[in-house]
């Protein structure tokens, strides 16, 4: 889980070379995974297997290649600030054969993601999620770091998967961890491994849990908070969410522990966490962990002078637009200046859960009477049918962002909508 995805390429330049930039070069291509247990592999579009990886404070050259038929855009999920990479508003989409060149500043560590989503709906083929790790300069006190993509897919009956934003009656679901339909982690006796969970579903609101082990919560869509043990051992994330989990490894580690991923329709087991034959890894269990270092997100948010914003999600909406329809030309849903606090109304009026995904910034979820905070941060939301949600944040990096909404239905449009901070 350590390494580089086979499509693609980080580097930095020795020591003794010259001075130089970080450089990743990132392809989307046609790809293919084994999506039926025994079956023939299926035809999917992709961004290489495996991870990307950097340290907080890097600023990679990224070279993206197009080497499918369509026009393409990297989405990157979660990482602040970097209005240079800002799909469709910085970069234009990529025509077929094509490439872009930019460079991202990564300021703050955690669990990414970086896709092609936002032109995926309706495509000849669906696509695959890649997962983006920026490492601590700290040194963190985990024996292992597992990543855990969860991704799902539709299949006819033919066994053809589709993309999301077609019909998908008469298809079947299919999970997959890491391209595969089953993941097996083995552990040591008092391991503690750092799980990162990331939801790469493209409209499924998933909950994870391994059987008869407790799990940490350490960070919540890449940013630190205090830890706190999930409820009932269970991760409830929407797609493009992800979790920094810790988990120990008793002293009599159980044989096998179920990995078990719940859509709302039923359990289903995804993976395995097996007792290595090994000797302990150590003597006793680790003490508690202690909190991730911050990575700077201010502690305080002043509520009584916020600027305050409402949108509404679900429903017509003739100012969300599909990605491929939007023009970057487009009147802003708002502007704030640079380190105003910003609060908004997110009214869903589907029928349906609704996901919100804030791009540029990460906000703290209101409690509902609007006098506090949950004392974590986020960069996507579910907002329950016909709910409201308040969000808080501070403006603090200057650029043009993009708003997504998608409701929880395979078929429905990914809609977007951009804001301003100047």
């Amino acid at each position: 889980m350590a390494g580089i995805g086979t499509a693609v390429l980080a580097q930095v330049l020795p020591a003794m070379a010259a001075p130089g930039p970080l450089a990743c070069a990132l392809r989307a291509k046609a790809d293919s995974l084994p999506l039926r247990p025994g079956g023939s592999r299926n035809p999917v579009w992709s961004l290489g297997d495996g991870d990307i990886r950097f340290r907080r404070g890097d600023v990679p050259e990224i070279v993206f290649g197009n080497g499918l038929p369509i026009p393409a855009v990297l989405n990157w999920r979660g990482i602040d600030g970097a209005s240079a990479a800002e799909p469709l508003l910085a970069r234009t989409s990529v025509v077929p054969g094509a490439t872009d060149t930019f460079r991202v500043a990564l300021r703050h560590a955690g669990t990414y993601l970086c896709d092609l989503a936002l032109l995926g709906d309706g495509a000849a083929q669906p696509s695959r999620g890649l997962p983006v790790i920026v490492d601590e300069s700290e040194p963190v006190a985990v024996d292992r770091d597992v990543v855990f993509l969860i991704e799902d897919w539709r299949l006819r009956v033919d066994g053809t998967a589709i993309a999301p934003g077609i019909d998908p009656k008469g298809t079947t679901s299919v999970y997959t961890v890491n391209g595969l339909t089953t993941l097996e982690v083995t552990a040591r006796a008092h391991e503690r491994l750092r799980f990162r969970f990331i939801n790469g579903c493209q409209r499924n609101v998933v909950a994870i849990k391994i059987e008869r082990h407790e799990a940490q919560v350490m960070a919540l869509d890449g940013q630190p908070s205090e830890p706190f043990l999930a409820r009932n051992g269970a991760l409830v994330l929407a797609p493009g969410g992800r979790a920094d989990t810790f988990i120990d490894a008793g002293a009599a580690p159980v044989s096998t522990a179920s990995i078990l991923l719940h859509d709302g329709k039923e359990a289903r087991p995804i993976g395995r966490l097996v007792a290595s034959t090994e000797p302990p890894i150590r003597d006793e269990a680790m003490t508690a962990a202690s909190a991730l270092p911050s990575n700077g997100l201010p502690a305080q948010l002043d509520l009584r002078n916020a600027l305050r914003f409402d949108l509404s999600l679900g429903g017509p909406q003739a100012d969300w637009m599909p990605p491929p329809d939007f023009v970057a030309s487009s009147p802003p849903a708002f502007r704030a200046k640079t380190g105003r606090t910003v609060v908004l109304a997110l009214t869903n009026r589907a029928e349906i859960a609704t996901v919100f995904h804030l791009h540029g910034h990460h906000f703290r979820l209101l409690d509902r009477l609007d006098d506090g905070w949950k004392p974590f941060w986020l960069d996507t939301l579910a907002i329950d049918a016909g709910q409201t949600q308040r969000i808080v944040f501070a403006a603090e990096k200057s650029g043009r962002w993009l708003l997504e909404a998608t409701a929880t239905d395979w078929a429905a449009p990914r809609l977007i909508k951009w804001y301003m901070v100047e």
